[in-house]
């Protein structure tokens, strides 16, 4: 009775498993069937069905012959077979010999076919996840450029190698699982005894484990050979790759080993005739006294002959690892310009560069993120999860602009409002987005909206025509439309719309067999009774964008700052997913990562309403891409063909450039003997975090950002992604390194450097400036004593002409709120240092010579007596109306003493303007 409830149980769970798996490709194929990609699902399943097929069975096959043969030859009698295993001390017998009389031939037999199959499947599962090797080594495709030691083509690296190291790997797991398998049964039969001295083997065991042995040997000297390839990743501390060891030493050694193991491999299989244990001990002995020599002799090399003198012996591979290295992180191509840095900036020149100031952002995205809860979130279940960073053509001007995506999270409703209805059928959808100018701001201090509410309102911004989010980037549950609930659409005063689904995402459950599947698929039986579902009704799932991508394609790696874009009056999701790769030769790894190749070959549209997915091919040189368009023809379109106003959007990723920044701190060397001594290593600036008007300094890397600006010499602005950069261990700045964004100069990469006999202010000086400025702090000291909290922004660096200007928001937030407020602003340029209350303002009063009177007018310091007096302020007639309307605005909302303040601040722009001042 016990054994049938143990044998149903078993039944039962594997019943359980085939079903779970089967319903979960069922629900793949009608998924990849309704976002138009089944092609992509059918040779994915295609790919893992052959290997698991191909590993099983052969793997199978070794397990069971190498089983059947021990049992073959266990079952003869050897002369000594007696004294193996003998009686125990209590007159019984030893298990082995019970065991193996207890057992019939054929139930032996099913038994190791058994065991076989068992551990064949293990294997076959385990090397399900090398399915993307063997994708790449079909597809693969020349690289066009040979590594500099062995002359093979790079792309035997990327292609070839991983899957050459895969097969060595599994081919030794066959072959220990084959010998342990054998070694069992020969020891259940008695075939060996370690109780007598000398260790008794049987004729079988000897003849069999030679054998094994042999095999071993032969795939230790190919996978020797594959070393030999191995030496190109090394790292000695000084080179990445193979170094001058590594080719005089390692590798003559590595061709010892292969004819060792090539011959021990051959000693071992004549044992099949000789049967003594000598000819394999000695192969064994040779080989590891070999391996101890090759663990001894190369750090000796290099302590005794090649540390004294490493610079010269070690320059062509240092030259190896520096041109591969670019090569790999596309640095080869980067723009080098020289930036003299002048300290003759006008109030003229910043009126000529209004594209570039005019963009300056004074919104970071923390402080941000609040004041768009507070304001735009409407109700409890919607959210914002990003803020991010974008460039439109608004009106006759482009402008760079902050955007969040309003989405909806069920999870957010009360606990006793989440039920199945309102979790899956009424709360379906998320509403438009917020956007905002990036250095605009109203008199209070909030950002000024050129979208907001629900439905969205277009205050200066574009139109939304269909501002519905089904697919997002949050953790969105399934959702059902098209049934007898309408969906939850938006509030409008005490009642709310309701709305019906009429896109195309979703699969179609009209059948009962349907309901069935995808009930049993979410574990949900709702889906099958509930009374709501039509005919016509259909399930969205996978609406997190990033998932819904990785299910189509998930050999891309994808960055993590997806964006949402209004284009064409509907909103999409815009990514950027890269080909990588952990092959490249004599390249180090990424930070943090193990990946040493990197290109941003992919920018991905996701239809928030809709969920449709298009992948648009950015860089067609990839190669890596390019085994992936062989394989999945008609997966990847030009990016010509993506439409012309999301092409205005695409904008370089963070990620990659990121680490683009992190490679080119010290591949930016290219001089052999520069490089080895780390003379021109940069770093990223330190920033500081501020919170009530404490500062603390952290060792956080300044984080790279976007701005439109226009570059020296250049007539446009443009869009760009920028990072400053440092010497190591010191703050001022060394150069900036940009990355066009905008479709005509997309991946460019630039970088300006500044003259090494100059002293340019860093970020983190810039800070340490405004901290010591005592007007600065004597205002953040009274905002923090009336119950408010400072939070200060981080430094931009904003690179005007010649000149370099620092720019860095200030917020007030009271004490237990929740609402950040942009108050100030601090500009910095030369020596000095301003404070206003407008971005305006504050580039006034830095390039004005005389100081503001009151500390909410303009705050002006300098240094000391080495800094240059500015020119005077242009433009002082607009600049005076300008406080004049703010001053208004303040006595409009009965803020009496921010309209004296105001008044305060005419008074000197009044008298400059008296005395006739030049305006601009």
């Amino acid at each position: 009775m016990r054994r049938t409830i143990v044998a149903a149980a078993i039944i039962a769970i594997a019943v359980v498993v085939i079903l779970g798996r089967l319903s979960g490709l069922l629900v793949d194929w009608l998924w990849f069937s309704a976002v138009g990609y089944f092609a992509v699902f059918r040779t994915i399943v295609e790919v893992k069905t052959a290997l698991f097929l191909v590993v099983f069975v052969a793997s199978g096959i070794c397990f069971w012959v190498s089983g059947a043969v021990a049992l073959r030859y266990a079952r003869r009698q050897s002369p000594w077979h007696a004294l193996a295993f003998p009686p125990d001390t209590q007159g019984g017998q030893a298990l082995p010999d019970v065991v193996a009389r207890a057992m019939s031939h054929a139930a032996w037999s099913y038994l190791i076919a058994a065991v076989a199959l068992v551990l064949a499947l293990l294997v076959a599962v385990s090397e399900l996840g090398n399915w993307r090797l063997v994708l790449r080594f079909i597809g693969r495709v020349p690289y066009g450029q040979n590594d500099p030691i062995f002359g093979r083509d790079i792309g035997f690296y990327l292609f070839v190698l991983p899957a050459y190291e895969a097969l060595a790997h599994w081919l030794f797991a066959i072959l220990v699982l084959s010998a342990l398998l054998a070694a069992a049964v020969y020891w259940v039969n008695g075939e060996f005894s370690f109780d007598s001295r000398p260790w008794q083997f049987s004729t079988a065991i000897l003849v069999h484990g030679s054998v094994l042995l042999g095999l071993f040997f032969a795939l230790k000297a190919w996978s020797y050979d594959l070393d030999r390839y191995q030496l190109l990743y090394g790292n000695n501390g000084v080179v990445v790759g193979a170094a001058y060891t590594d080719i005089h030493v390692n590798l003559p050694i590595l061709w010892l080993l292969i004819g060792l193991t090539s011959s021990a491999a051959l000693a071992c299989w004549s044992n099949v005739r000789w049967q003594t244990l000598w000819l394999p001990g000695a192969a064994i002995a040779a080989f590891f006294g070999v391996v101890a020599l090759t663990l001894v002799i190369p750090p000796l090399f290099e302590r005794l002959y090649v540390k004294p003198s490493e610079l010269a012996l070690e320059t062509p591979y240092l030259q190896h690892n520096i041109a591969l290295t670019q090569e790999a992180y596309n640095l080869r191509d980067v723009i080098v310009r020289p930036f003299p840095v002048e300290y003759n900036l006008t109030r003229h020149a910043l009126d000529a560069d209004r594209g570039t100031i005019d963009n300056v952002r004074l919104w970071d995205a923390r402080p941000l993120m609040d004041t768009y809860a507070q304001l735009q979130e409407i109700r409890t279940y919607y959210r914002f999860y990003r803020v991010n960073v974008d460039r439109y053509e608004l009106g006759n001007s482009y402008q760079q602009v902050m955007l969040a995506a309003r989405e909806i999270d069920p999870s957010l409703l009360p606990p006793n409002a989440q039920t199945w209805v309102n979790l899956h059928l009424l709360f379906t959808h998320g509403n438009g987005v917020v956007m905002s100018p990036v250095t605009q701001k109203t008199a209070e201090g909030l950002p000024i909206l050129y979208e907001s509410d629900v439905p969205p309102v277009a205050s200066g911004g574009p139109a939304i025509d269909q501002p519905r989010l089904y697919f997002g980037v949050g953790s969105l549950p399934y959702v059902i439309a098209r049934t007898a609930m309408p969906e939850f659409d938006y509030p409008k005063g005490s009642n709310n719309v309701y709305t019906t689904y009429n896109g195309s995402a979703g699969v179609a459950l009209g059948s009962p067999l349907r309901r069935l599947l995808f009930a049993w698929h979410f574990g949900d039986p709702n889906i099958l009774i509930s009374s709501y579902l039509t005919p016509q009704s259909r399930v969205l799932f996978r609406r997190n964008i990033e998932a819904r991508i990785r299910a189509v394609a998930p050999f891309l790696s994808l960055d993590s700052h997806p964006y949402v874009v209004v284009s064409g009056g509907r909103l999409y999701w815009v990514d950027d997913a890269y080909t990588t790769s952990r092959w490249f030769p004599y390249s180090p790894p990424a930070p943090d990562t193990d990946v040493n190749y990197l290109r941003n070959s992919v920018k991905i549209i996701v239809d928030a309403y809709n969920g449709s997915i298009a992948f648009y091919d950015v860089d067609p040189s990839d190669p890596i891409l390019a085994s992936y368009r062989r394989i999945f023809p008609g997966l990847f379109k030009p990016l010509s063909a993506m439409a012309a106003g999301l092409r205005k959007h695409i904008r370089y990723p963070r990620d990659l450039f990121q680490i683009q920044a992190e490679m080119y701190r010290a591949y930016h060397m290219s001089a052999p003997e520069v490089f080895y001594n780390r003379e021109d290593l940069w770093q990223f600036p330190r920033q500081t975090s501020s919170v009530g008007g404490v500062e603390a300094a952290s060792n956080t890397a300044m984080a790279p950002y976007y701005m439109i600006m226009r570059l020296p010499d250049e007539a446009k602005p443009a869009f760009f992604l920028m990072e400053p950069m440092v010497p190591n261990r010191r703050e001022n700045m060394i150069a900036w390194l940009a990355a066009g964004c905008d479709a005509s100069d997309y991946g460019k990469l630039i970088v300006y450097e500044f003259p090494k006999e100059k002293q340019i202010y860093g970020p983190f000086q810039i800070e340490a400036r405004i901290n010591q400025n005592t007007e600065i702090s004597q205002q953040i000291s009274l905002w923090n004593q009336m119950g408010s909290r400072v939070i200060r922004g981080n430094v931009l660096v904003i690179p005007v002409e010649h000149s370099i200007l620092y720019v860095s928001p200030l917020y007030l937030r009271a004490e237990t709120g929740q609402l950040p407020e942009l108050k100030r602003v601090i500009a910095a340029y030369g020596d000095r240092v301003a404070m206003a209350d407008t971005l305006r303002q504050a580039l006034a009063a830095l390039f004005r010579a005389a100081p503001a009177p009151a500390p909410v007018t303009p705050v002006v310091a300098t240094a000391g007596p080495s800094a240059a007096p500015a020119p005077p302020s242009g433009n002082l007639a607009a600049e005076a109306l300008d406080d004049y309307d703010r001053a208004i605005e303040r006595l409009k909302a009965g803020d009496w003493s921010g309209f004296g303040a105001k008044l305060d601040a005419l008074r000197p722009l009044l008298q400059s303007l008296s005395r006739g001042e030049p305006t601009h």
